[in-house]
């Protein structure tokens, strides 16, 4: 089975590969590592150079040879590659209909001189990494309650006394004063929605390639499926039902990869932290999936 048999058009670096093997002790098994490199295209050159550049940085220590040889995940590497447990288990939440929205909309403006721009740029990338999107210069919105992080985010740079947040129900952005209107102006739901396209179609292809699949490529599926998953719902700002075209495509692509994680789970595979982390998310969400 090649990598276009497991999931087509999925792009995997190395690195994030390499990452994905960490496995709850901590450790990458060499030889496992090269043998789903392998599955994915990637070459044994190609996995060496990236080993050779991360345990450079300081993110993993290497011992022994070739496939024999051991990765192990420096303390700093661990506390980083964690998925956003919680904002997965809030997509499937909304997903079931279990979270709704109150009709509050939530701003948040700050204003950073020049002098300061490293801080002023940050700010702004927490902002879009919680699903703000822009108003006018230096305004965001969004609908979910973010007050906690968005200041947390504002004292750890330094700039407390440059921000406001406000919460309001109306809300009026060049007259545009309806929900889902309002959603369509400011955030780019077109390409959201073909992300989910995206990884509905990636899902829905991993469920046949698991019937056949091996174990390595289990592992693979299982990877690429994950990176998949991730590089869609990152930009995606989670807006509640009320404010999406329905039906929205967002809803089955996830319920489609739970479907395929369930079946994942179900596989004798290595205890990689990437499924554990996931599992935990599934686990709490297959059954009222499957009563539907």
């Amino acid at each position: 089975m090649t990598v276009e048999d497991l999931i087509p058009a999925t792009e995997i670096s190395t690195r994030t590969l390499v990452e994905s093997m960490v496995r709850e002790d901590a450790t990458i098994d060499a030889g496992e590592l090269y043998d789903v490199a392998a599955t994915l295209g990637m070459s044994d050159q190609q996995v060496r150079l990236c080993i050779k550049r991360l345990v450079a940085e300081g993110r993993f220590t290497h011992e022994g040879r070739g496939r024999k040889a051991v990765l192990r995940a420096t303390d700093d590497t661990r506390g980083t590659i964690e998925p956003d447990l919680e904002y997965l288990r809030f997509a499937f939440a909304q997903d079931r209909g279990e979270v709704r929205w109150d009709g509050v909309w939530h701003l948040a403006a700050f204003a950073v001189p020049e002098t300061n721009r490293q801080a002023r740029d940050a700010m702004r990338e927490t902002i879009v990494y919680h699903g703000g999107a822009p108003i006018q210069g230096g305004l965001y919105v969004s609908p979910h309650a973010w007050e906690d992080r968005i200041r947390s985010a504002a004292h750890t740079l330094g700039i407390d006394g440059q921000l406001t947040t406000l919460a309001t129900t109306e809300l009026s952005v060049g007259g545009i004063t309806g929900g889902r209107e309002l959603a369509t102006r400011l955030w780019p739901l077109d390409r959201i929605a073909a992300g989910h396209e995206r990884l509905l179609a990636a899902a829905e292809h991993a469920i046949r390639a698991l019937r056949v699949a091996d174990p390595t490529e289990q592992l693979s599926l299982a990877i690429a499926l994950a990176t998949e998953f991730e590089r869609v719902v990152t930009p995606d700002p989670l807006l509640p039902p009320e404010l999406l075209p329905r039906p929205w495509i967002g809803v089955r692509a996830r319920a489609a990869v739970a479907e395929c994680w369930a079946e994942l789970n179900a596989a004798p595979l290595p205890p990689i932290r990437l499924f554990r982390w996931y599992a935990e998310v599934v686990a709490e969400i297959t059954p009222p999936l499957r009563r539907r």
